[in-house]
């Protein structure tokens, strides 16, 4: 069953913001855009004022100059009032794009850029009349219902004060010249802009926090949904734990099938085992071929005796080895040395049983770097292994 609202009260996690934002939610501020966008385009007219006012004045002159003539006809009535369109639109058209890629601008640096058709796709859930009633009073609806009026009125509460203080100065424009009327009106409408810039500025800054709040608390998750999710994401622990012990298990027989081929077997008394093998036409160094501890150690001290293969008793090298070396990789170059010397003890002991050499004295000591030794680590544990 869907968890309700109010069971939602975790913060959304990445995996559902991303899932969210490829389906096209994210961040977006109406009121950012509209400010942006009205400010751009009338800075834009204010820095071109001059060259706007002469365009102007000269269109509206050539717009009211007729004769009898022209009066009579109406094709040539409609194709003036066409080529006035067009000379209008070549100042509308470019403002608006303008003002179009600055709305564009602002919204992707608020939420980001996201490239999704999800949000125009059919979606005949909608049209369902019960759904759409919720939706009409739900808490974002609203909210968003109520912020609109307050900017509706009060922007026009400031429109209607200014054109009430500044009527005269409008009534005053019939009396000048038509350049001084369009400068005139021109400085007048810029003041009331600006007023209402500043109404619009102070409620892009309360709308973007808003709106990233409204997004948060959209996507807010239950304990449920965060538990299903870890699910989906790392899957059924369970199922997990014993993937994971079927994968040791068939390493570790694939491991100890490895034995028998082994040159030796370095070991301390219980706890750690490593068998070695090297091959000078084939190997730069000696190679690891399986290697454990405690039951899997002794596993392999058993396979290596009943396959004739020496165990040599050797606990600094075998705790370094376990520890630093990897099965099926070459040994560490610091512990170059200290095999060497123990391959060459097996070598002449191999020779001495067969009588071409006198049988070689206890294993000299090793030459192990102290920090390589595990045991001089405090916390060092032993991997896990599975018997």
């Amino acid at each position: 069953m869907a968890a309700s609202n109010q069971d939602r009260n975790l913060p959304a996690s990445q995996r559902k913001l991303d899932k969210a934002r490829k389906d096209g939610q994210v961040v977006r501020s109406r009121d950012l855009g509209h400010f942006a966008a009205i400010a751009v385009g009338g800075a834009t007219l204010v820095a071109l004022a001059p060259q706007v006012s002469h365009w102007s004045s000269k269109l509206l002159m050539n717009g009211l100059r007729f004769d009898a003539k022209s009066v009579q006809s109406t094709d040539f009535m409609t194709e003036r009032l066409a080529e006035l369109t067009w000379q209008m639109m070549w100042i509308i058209v470019p403002l608006g794009i303008l003002m179009m890629l600055v709305a564009v601008a602002i919204s992707v640096a608020a939420g980001g850029w996201v490239w999704t058709l999800k949000p125009v796709m059919p979606n005949f859930g909608k049209l369902n009349p019960l759904s759409g009633i919720t939706r009409l009073f739900s808490k974002d609806q609203l909210v968003d219902t109520l912020k609109a009026s307050v900017l509706a009125l009060i922007l026009g509460t400031i429109g209607a004060m200014y054109l009430r203080a500044n009527i005269d100065s409008f009534g005053g424009v019939l009396a000048m010249a038509l350049p001084a009327a369009l400068s005139h009106a021109g400085s007048v409408i810029v003041g009331g802009m600006l007023l209402l810039l500043l109404a619009l500025a102070a409620f892009a800054m309360v709308d973007l926090p808003l709106q990233k709040h409204m997004h948060a608390t959209r996507l807010k998750m239950s304990h449920e949904e965060l538990k299903q999710e870890h699910k989906e994401v790392e899957g059924n622990a369970e199922v997990k734990a014993k993937a994971r012990a079927r994968m040791r298990e068939m390493n570790n027989r694939r491991m100890l099938a490895a034995i028998p081929n082994a040159d030796l077997v370095v070991m301390n008394p219980t706890h750690y085992a490593v068998a070695l093998k090297y091959d000078d036409q084939k190997m730069g160094a000696p190679r690891v071929v399986a290697k454990g501890a405690d039951l899997i150690a002794m596993k392999i001290r058993d396979i290596a005796k009943s396959s004739q293969v020496p165990v040599l008793q050797a606990p600094v090298l075998a705790r370094a080895l376990y520890a630093h070396a990897e099965v099926d990789r070459e040994i560490p170059a610091a512990l170059f040395s200290a095999v060497a010397q123990v391959l060459a003890y097996v070598y002449q002991l191999r020779a001495a049983l067969t009588g071409r050499v006198p049988m070689p004295g206890a294993l000299p000591e090793l030459n192990v770097p102290a920090e390589l030794d595990p045991h001089n680590k405090p916390g060092f544990v032993p991997d896990e292994v599975i018997e």
